[in-house]
């Protein structure tokens, strides 16, 4: 996978678990430990996604 489709992948995650974080708040009897749970992983996502995007802009050394 390149690495272009490797940042749209966790991109894709990303949103995904945002999805869920918004989904959980508006149940009546949501879970705070799963919250908390996903939005460590969605931050953790983050992360990758900020590392993979400065790999992409530094100019490559030949």
């Amino acid at each position: 996978m390149s690495l272009q489709g490797h940042l749209a992948e966790l991109e894709r995650r990303h949103q995904a678990i945002e999805k869920e974080i918004e989904t959980q708040k508006l149940r009546p009897s949501s879970d705070d430990l799963r919250i908390v749970e996903l939005k460590r992983k969605k931050l953790h996502l983050k992360e990758e996604i900020e590392k993979l995007k400065d790999v992409v802009k530094a100019p490559s050394v030949h």
